[in-house]
């Protein structure tokens, strides 16, 4: 006797719900790193009061940086793990030790971020950053041998072209935004380590199971290692005393070094959350498209004046995005109606396909 197919109630209650969970992830992302990536760029490009260990008035350690946003992660991160599981660390499945090289890169992916902030004019951050979608492919495919089909690629360029030609033609002139070699560097140096580090959390998710490990223990893992890596880094560099004399004559920058870690750690909850749900490719172009949005708040705070030329990036960007939402619904859908897998067990196996990319995309 075959397996009857999911009614059609089944089918919208579901969508719904990945709505929801998607419109969930979506907003938390882009409240925490709206606010995130103007804070940063708040500390390390304004000029402050000088001091005598940092006469140029500039913040003296994106180091320093890095190390907050962890601080203040980790201890978010136990008192979660402890009302949840009992327990910090007995209950937990994953080994620390097998969240080391995911923490030691994204160390590295934000200290890049922020180091480069000094050397790259907007456009060129903007640009590099919306090009992170092909690279966590091939990054995938390395770590994972995870297969995507071409017509994901194509669909990863077009995004990629479009944000690219929103954020450019969205810019004005500036004679202030130059760029240095050493800028280019750090920024290949941030694509290359935030793309590793999403892929090597879906591959613990792969390894122990995506019941259990969930965002708070993955948080957890990350920054355990991570502030491990970090207060390391500023004891050898000699950065604690230049911040902290920084801060004895600029107290508001330490006031937007919380804000940071405060935004952060939100930010951090919503990615492990994100990828543990849709995946690392679909965390990856929420977080492009977040660059477009970025720039239309600033356009209307500013006054800047958007271009037909950046419209039609945007088109193209959002077009491509309905129709893999679209594509995969009916994917989705179809696989229901054929009667082959009850509804439950199609849940399930989507939720591992979709951190692939695999079968509902191809």
């Amino acid at each position: 006797m075959g397996v009857e197919s999911a009614p059609p109630m089944a089918d919208r209650n579901e969508f719904y719900a990945q709505a929801i969970k998607f419109c969930f992830a979506f907003t938390g992302l882009l409240t925490s790193y709206l606010t995130w990536g103007y804070m940063q760029e708040l500390i390390m490009t304004t000029k402050f009061e000088p001091t005598p260990s940092s006469p140029d008035g500039h913040f003296p350690s994106a180091a320093f940086c890095v190390f907050s946003n962890r601080f203040l992660a980790i201890v978010v991160a136990i008192v979660a793990v402890k009302l949840r599981h009992g327990a910090v660390f007995a209950n937990n499945v994953a080994p620390l030790y097998i969240f080391t090289p995911c923490a030691l890169s994204n160390t590295m992916s934000s200290w890049s971020q922020y180091a480069s902030l000094r050397y790259v004019s907007f456009p060129v951050q903007t640009v590099f950053k919306s090009s992170k979608i092909i690279p966590v492919m091939i990054m995938g495919k390395i770590l994972k041998g995870a297969v995507y089909p071409n017509s994901q690629y194509c669909e990863a360029f077009l995004i990629t072209v479009g944000v690219a030609i929103f954020s450019v033609a969205s810019q004005e002139s500036s004679s202030e935004n130059t760029t240095e070699i050493v800028g280019l560097i750090f920024m290949l140096m941030y694509i290359t380590f935030d793309c590793f580090t999403s892929q090597w959390q879906s591959k613990i998710y792969d390894m122990y199971g995506r019941n259990n490990v969930d965002p708070y223990q993955m948080m957890l893992g990350v920054n355990s290692s991570a502030i491990c890596i970090t207060t390391f880094g500023l004891i050898v560099s000699g950065d604690f005393p230049r911040v902290w004399e920084f801060f004895m004559v600029n107290p508001n920058v330490l006031v937007y070094n919380i804000v940071t870690a405060i935004t952060s750690a939100s930010g951090q909850l919503c990615i492990y959350y994100t990828i543990k749900e849709f995946g690392p490719i679909v965390f990856t172009i929420i977080m492009t498209v977040r660059q477009m949005i970025s720039i239309c708040i600033s356009a209307v705070k500013f006054g800047h004046h958007i271009s037909s030329i950046a419209f039609c990036g945007a088109v193209i960007v959002f077009g491509v995005l309905f129709y893999q939402i679209r594509r995969k619904y009916l994917a989705n859908k179809k696989k229901k109606s054929d009667g082959a897998i009850p509804a439950k067990a199609v849940v399930v196996e989507d939720a591992k396909k979709d951190e692939e990319m695999v079968a509902l995309k191809g």
